[in-house]
């Protein structure tokens, strides 16, 4: 009977496998009408949106063969795609995209996210949620790599649904009211943000994610336009049950990378010397602190500070 059990489950999981790389279009000779293959393709997002990773580190993350690896990154150098600095270790290289490698992947990069949203568009907003959420589990329970404590602490990040947005207002209200005493006319900024934010925002400029962990929200960030050439980021959030994830950097990255990819060439973000995880995040993302101010606002004496990132 175990067997039969076994038999079974071999293929769903085959047919779904069947099913998915049909969909997603990696069978075809090149990856989304690109000049690239699957393997070049993923090999370039990896170095576009890593932190000028070495090969070794490309080879651990993609499980690909060394030498597979080594001619692929030899054609990319050959063609100009991309730049190699010596790391501390001598025998290996920090990878980076040149700028015409940066130039090549970004219409793949939009091709991508295109797509993928087109298949999503498909869906009302509470199937999207069962989709990602079926997604993570997938990813949690075939990611043997981590441990066991580590797999039930994934999160994944994810637009908006209905509901989402009194959340973010809720919880800056009780958090920065339990942690800081920051009194309701904060809880008013909040709420003229992200009304702001669901009555105008431009889908294509900005944009919000939610962080979520077993079915429960537990983190946001808003990245909105300030000007033409200048983005914002607003109200990023934690739980404190989900601090020490790394989540806060991750929420910040993502904001980084869009930004980029929509044309911006600057960020700015306007917070607060109590909170201290948070600058040390902006710090550590490349963020400067251009100025401070000392004023009483929500009923308590605070240093507001203004940090720029060019990109």
């Amino acid at each position: 009977m175990a067997s039969r059990d076994i038999e079974r489950s071999i293929a769903a999981a085959r047919r779904f496998n069947r099913f998915y790389t049909r969909q997603i279009g990696v069978l075809r000779k090149t990856f989304l009408d690109s000049p690239y293959s699957l393997g070049e393709a993923r090999v370039l997002f990896e170095i576009a949106n890593g932190h000028a990773p070495t090969a070794s580190e490309i080879g651990r993350t993609l499980d690909l063969d060394p030498g597979y690896l080594s001619r692929l990154l030899h054609n990319f150098e050959r063609r100009g795609l991309i730049r190699k600095k010596a790391a501390y270790d001598a025998r290996q290289n920090h990878l980076t995209l040149s700028p015409r490698g940066r130039r090549a992947f970004a219409p793949l990069e939009a091709r991508s996210q295109r797509n993928t949203g087109a298949m999503l568009q498909k869906l009302q907003a509470h199937d999207r949620a069962r989709l990602i959420a079926a997604m993570s589990t997938i990813e949690t329970l075939l990611d043997g790599t981590r441990s066991e404590s580590q797999t039930a602490r994934r999160y994944i990040l994810r637009a908006p649904v209905p509901g989402d947005f009194g959340w973010i207002v809720k919880r800056h209200a009780e958090l920065y009211a339990g942690e800081y005493r920051w009194t309701e006319p904060f809880e008013g900024l909040c709420a003229q943000i992200v009304a702001n934010f669901a009555n105008n925002h431009d889908a294509k400029r900005e944009r919000c994610w939610i962080a979520e962990m077993g079915g429960e929200t537990i983190g946001c960030v808003f990245l909105v336009a300030d000007s033409a050439t200048v983005a914002r980021i607003r109200l990023l959030l934690v739980e404190p049950k989900a601090r020490g994830l790394g989540l806060g950097a991750r929420l910040v990255d993502e904001c980084i990378r869009f930004a980029r990819r929509a044309g911006y060439t600057k960020i700015t973000l306007w917070t607060h010397s109590v909170l201290i995880a948070a600058r040390h995040i902006y710090e550590k993302a490349g963020f400067r602190l251009m100025r401070k101010e000392r004023h009483k606002s929500w009923g308590r004496p605070v240093v507001s500070e203004h940090w720029d990132l060019e990109l």
